[in-house]
């Protein structure tokens, strides 16, 4: 997904010269190409992340198409006032990438763990929030960043899970992606970024559940997540974030606002709490009850609720 990302930003900057990428004094294996083939675009602000943003802020003002990259608890987490008011205020094309969303850098503690993000952009307005799964997602988040037309947010979370479309995505901007068929009636998934592949993994060991992808978190369709509500019986959101204020919660609130019978919604994230150990993200998937295993059980344990 990364190697998508930095083919779609070497080939906007070769297109287009007024095309900027700018880093926090990070990803420069991941900027090689881009460095070699477009020297003069390349801008390393150093670790200095607000004054990144309002410099892009003063880019874009100017004319330039910036894109702006650091890791996600810094882009947006740190830097959420200059985005709020320099950038999305004035409406500027901006395209802000975080990187390693989630608990991807599991090892390095809570300070670089990003799972608050979604929540705390979903409330500012004017900007658009892109949550990819595998590169064909990347590469239709990307085509959607690099129009430049407003504010757009690129999520990366973990790089290297297995693909779940099989062809590039092509789809209105907000749309839900089918990213497995399933029957219609009792359960489908929705989820975004790395659990879409555990959404997949986890329909293929139960009953014949649909799963859907979001890579569009914010705008979000609200007419087919009504359809969906009426479709079934039961949402179940995956997401590697806060249970509060993600996609989870952007469906609640759909779904919420229908009347007569609707599907009930189970979100299924992070709980609202920091890691208490570092260790693989595996171990931290493990430890906030977003492996396999501890979604299995949460959703049985929902159904049977559901039932009494």
């Amino acid at each position: 997904m990364r190697d998508a990302f930095s083919r779609a930003i070497t080939a906007a900057a070769l297109a287009d010269p007024k095309v900027l990428l700018l880093t926090g004094d990070h990803g420069y294996a991941l900027f090689d190409e881009f460095r070699g083939r477009c020297p003069e675009q390349f801008i390393n602000c150093g670790i200095a992340e607000q004054n990144m943003v309002g410099m892009a802020a003063g880019l874009a003002k100017a004319g330039y198409k910036p894109i702006v990259y650091g890791l996600a608890c810094f882009i947006p987490v740190r830097v959420l006032e200059q985005i709020k008011l320099d950038v999305c205020y004035e409406g500027l094309p901006v395209v802000f990438i975080g990187d390693g969303a989630g608990v991807v850098y599991s090892a390095l503690g809570s300070s670089h763990q990003s799972t608050e993000d979604i929540a705390v952009l979903r409330a500012i307005p004017g900007i658009d929030i892109l949550s990819p799964c595998d590169d064909h997602e990347m590469d239709y988040a990307m085509e959607q960043a690099l129009r430049f037309t407003r504010p757009v947010y690129v999520r990366m979370g973990k790089s290297d899970v297995p693909a779940v479309h099989a062809e590039a995505c092509r789809a209105p901007l907000g749309d839900l992606l089918p990213a497995r068929a399933g029957a219609d009636g009792h359960t489908a998934f929705i989820a975004t970024g790395s659990m879409v592949h555990a959404a997949v993994q986890l329909a293929q060991s139960l009953d014949d559940h649909a799963v859907w992808s979001a890579p569009c978190v914010k705008p979000l369709n609200v007419d087919q997540v009504r359809q969906l509500a009426r479709r079934y019986a039961r949402l179940v959101v995956l997401e590697e974030h806060n249970r509060i204020g993600g996609l989870g919660g952007a469906v609640a609130e759909i779904v919420a606002g229908l009347g007569g019978a609707r599907a009930s919604v189970l979100r299924l994230g992070i709980d609202d709490r920091f890691s208490q150990f570092n260790g693989s993200w595996d171990y931290l998937r493990r430890e906030h009850g977003i492996d396999l295993e501890a979604l299995r059980g949460q959703i049985a344990a929902s159904a049977n609720t559901a039932h009494d």
